[in-house]
Formats: structure tokens, C-alpha cells, sequence
């Protein structure tokens, strides 16, 4: 025996080379050759594909751990079925907790009011989460829970200046009144590790020095195991547990911002050093931020576009020219495909979600999860991608499919294989390009490996 390595890795496969063996030590790949001296974590890995942790490049980490101790109403299709599922998540709660619910979707029973939801359950809080995430709708009870108003803009009111129930972009709000404490990461992280997922990027608009303190804290409890890059706003303080991010700018097309005091945000994150990203789900967000990019002195490397999920043809050449970054979600399409082949125009259907074609003009891109809105699994992102599969098996822009390992390039956290390189990896089956081709979600990661705490064995390791 030998305490020369922490683990050794035993008949790896980089890509389809031949087997070889990885010794890792304080974190970093120490060793690779054939031969390599045993240690006590020695693993037999049969030939399984060795590659980079992968990095969810856009996911909201609390509120997609919020998600694992929710009533998801994603499958709710008739009001019925949502006042169901609530009635059944209050049966198992205490006297006086709220009812906390996501997923819920227009087509089941419209935009519920106050009124609406009292129907379903009167006697506790309830508030709801719509599918897109930007609207909150409460009960009775709910809003008795939130003092008196004013209230902001995000608080829908009658004519007669009483809350609808209805809460438009008012988390930061909303959390500040309800006083709720924010839900641990640790099973979420480690469902993230199973997955493959060794770093991540929390996209959160209203991330500030709040947030810092809990997600820092989270990182050094090891409660989050992931490496963390924070998204936020200008005030968000640089802090050894994670890298500080982009400004993320956040607007909607039914209420947008005055141009100048965005590019005025952009002035600000630039004489603080750091990059922007902005929320541009629809061609006319994308629109705005291109312009306010112009006025406030142009595009920096680095700077981002979350989502790109409509990108006309014609603006694809000034954002290549731009240099700017387009963080697709294509996980919406194995998720919502068929929704949007029912309800968009045809026309605009090749706009959405695109990948191939923004490559081919030169477009960096990433992917991200967008969880809890979009799929938490990376696999089912890749795949997508990969495939353009709505859940019913229709394509969706078939023309803008990559393939299955360009795919898993746009995931991969930054970092290689190589000697001397941190040692955050997985193993995956060696069919795992295969295993894109079943109905169910893909799982391929037989073992996942974090450099920092390498010294303990494998983070996740399947069987075990």
C-alpha cells in the first residue's frame, strides 16, 4: 500500500482511448499512466468514461431546493386536481403553515385570484407559484399574513386597492414580508452530484449581500459541495467561497424599464469590474438589452444573454459581432415542447431554443438548467439538445440539434483531464450517448469526484 494518492482511478477510457490509470491527490489529478501504485481508495473502474464535472450554468438553487417541499402542480390539468393536491400537502403540514405550491399552469384554471384559491383552501397561507416563475398568487390567508400596504408595484390591486392575491416579480418582497427562512441545499446538492454536477451558477436577480451570507455559509458547511458562481446585483460583495458573477438585469416585456436606468446599472457593474447578464426571454427583452448595451459604452467579454429563447435570424450576426454569450435552456423543450408547437406561431418556431445555428455563426454558448423552471437534470438538457424531442416525441427545430457530445461540451464545468488540473470529474457509463435514445430520464453518472474534498473518496458512487 501506498499513501502516495488519495484515489486512484483503475482502467479509466478518455473518449474511446485506451484504458489508464488517474491517481488524485490534494485535489488535483497527481498521476496518469498505466500502473499506478494502490492506495486505500483504489477503484476498479472498469472501463467506464472518465470526463469533467459538468456545470449547470443558470439554475436558482434556493428555490429549486424550495421545489423538493412543494406541491408540484406541473400534471394538474383541471382545477379539481389542484385543489387535490393542495388539500393533501395541508392534510401533512401543521396548524398554521403555509401551503406551498409551483408548476401551476394558465391552462388548468387561468390565473387564480385570492378568491379562487380561498375556494380550494381557506383555513391556512397558501401561495402558488405560476410555471414561469414570476407570478405569486395568494389566499385570504396568505395576504392576511403580509401586514397592511402600501404596496409596491408587484402587488396586483382592485379598483379599489385591494391585493388581488396576485404578485408579479415580488420575491425579494414577498420573502421579506412572509420572514421565511430559506430551505437547506443539501439534499439538493447531492442530487446534483448523483447527477454528474460539480459546479454551478446561481442566476438570481436579487442575489445580494443576504444571499451571499447564506450561500457562503452553505459552502463552507458543506451543506452546497458544488463550486458556486453567484449572479446578483451590484451590491452582491466578492467572497472567498464562490466567484463573483455578472450584474443580472431582470425585466419583463409586459413592463419594461425605462432604457436609461438599465444602462445606468450596466455604468455601475462596470466601474465595479464585472460583466452583465440579462433575462431575455422574448425578442423584445433581447432587443432592449442590445440597446442599452450600446448606450452604456458597449458589450465586455463575458457579458451574457440568459435564455436567448427567441433569437430572430436577423439579430444573430450583431450578437456574433458583439461577442456576447448566449445561455440556452433547451431542457424546456423536453419539458414544454409540445406546448409550444400548440400555441406558437409556426413561424415563430425557428427562433425558439436555438443552438446549431448560433454556433454556426460564431455564438458562444452554454447551458443551463434554468431549475426549478426547467429540468434539474443535466442529462435531459444534453439530450434535448442532442435530440430536440418534445415529450410526446415531435421535433422541435430539428435543425438546431447538436450532437450528443457538443451537447456535453456546453455543460462541462472549465477545467481538462490533464496532470496538474483540479480534480473535479465523473464516470459515466461508456454507453451513455445510448442511453439518450430511452424514454426514460438519462442517468449515466456511475461516480462523481470533487477535487476539494477528494481526500474523503468520491462524493457519489453508484451502489454504494
Amino acid at each position: 500500500m501506498t499513501d502516495r494518492f488519495d484515489i486512484v482511478l483503475r482502467g479509466v477510457r478518455l473518449n474511446h482511448g485506451a484504458g489508464v490509470d488517474f491517481g488524485i491527490r490534494d485535489g488535483r489529478f497527481s498521476a496518469m499512466s498505466s500502473g499506478l501504485g494502490r492506495c486505500d481508495n483504489d477503484i476498479d473502474c472498469d472501463g467506464k468514461l472518465l470526463l469533467p464535472g459538468l456545470h449547470d450554468h443558470h439554475i436558482h438553487l434556493f428555490a429549486t431546493a424550495a421545489r423538493l417541499q412543494s406541491v408540484d402542480l406541473t400534471q394538474c390539468t383541471h382545477p379539481d386536481a389542484i385543489a387535490a393536491a393542495l388539500r393533501a400537502k395541508a392534510a401533512q403540514a401543521g396548524p398554521g403553515e403555509w401551503v406551498r405550491a409551483i408548476g401551476c399552469d394558465e391552462r388548468a384554471s387561468g390565473i387564480p385570484d385570492r378568491g379562487q384559491i380561498d375556494g380550494w383552501i381557506a383555513d391556512r397561507p397558501v401561495r402558488i407559484q405560476d410555471r414561469t416563475g414570476a407570478l405569486w398568487m395568494l389566499n385570504s390567508a396568505g395576504l392576511a399574513q403580509l401586514g397592511d400596504g402600501p404596496w409596491p408595484d408587484a402587488v396586483e390591486t382592485d379598483p379599489s386597492g385591494v391585493p388581488t392575491g396576485r404578485i408579479w416579480r415580488g420575491d425579494a418582497w414577498l420573502q421579506e414580508r412572509i420572514g421565511s427562512r430559506p430551505p437547506s441545499l443539501s439534499a439538493l446538492s447531492r442530487e446534483l452530484a448523483r447527477l454528474g454536477v460539480t459546479a454551478v451558477t446561481d442566476a438570481g436577480a436579487n442575489n445580494g449581500p443576504k444571499e451571499a451570507a447564506l450561500l457562503g455559509a452553505a459552502c463552507r458547511q458543506g451543506d452546497l459541495l458544488q463550486r458556486l458562481t453567484m449572479m446578483g446585483r451590484e451590491d452582491l460583495p466578492d467572497s472567498e467561497p464562490y466567484l463573483t458573477g455578472p450584474v443580472k438585469l431582470l425585466y419583463d416585456e409586459r413592463d419594461l424599464p425605462d432604457p436609461a436606468s438599465i444602462a445606468a446599472r450596466i455604468e455601475a457593474a462596470r466601474r465595479l469590474g464585472r460583466n452583465v447578464a440579462a433575462h431575455c426571454v422574448t425578442e423584445a427583452e433581447l432587443l432592449v438589452y442590445l440597446a442599452v448595451l450600446d448606450m452604456a459604452g458597449g458589450v465586455r467579454p463575458g457579458d451574457r444573454i440568459e435564455h436567448g429563447s427567441m433569437i430572430p435570424q436577423a439579430l444573430m450576426q450583431d450578437i456574433a459581432r458583439l461577442g456576447l454569450i448566449v445561455v440556452a435552456n433547451p431542457g424546456f423543450i423536453a419539458r414544454r415542447g409540445d406546448r409550444y408547437l400548440a400555441e406558437m406561431d409556426a413561424g415563430d418556431l425557428p427562433d425558439l431554443q436555438r443552438l446549431a445555428s448560433l454556433q454556426a455563426s460564431g455564438i458562444p454558448v452554454l447551458i443551463g438548467s434554468d431549475a426549478p423552471y426547467g429540468p434539474v437534470n443535466p442529462w435531459v438538457s444534453i439530450r434535448a439538445a442532442a435530440n430536440r424531442q418534445c415529450p410526446s416525441g415531435a421535433l422541435l427545430g430539428a435543425e438546431e440539434a447538436i450532437g450528443p457530445w457538443s451537447a456535453l461540451q456546453l455543460m462541462t464545468a472549465q477545467g481538462d483531464l490533464a496532470v496538474g488540473a483540479v480534480a473535479d470529474c465523473i464516470l459515466v457509463d461508456a454507453d451513455w450517448v445510448n442511453q439518450l435514445a430511452g424514454d426514460a430520464d438519462p442517468d449515466p453518472v456511475a461516480m462523481t469526484i470533487m477535487g476539494r474534498y477528494a481526500h474523503l473518496g468520491p462524493i457519489y458512487s453508484r451502489g454504494r
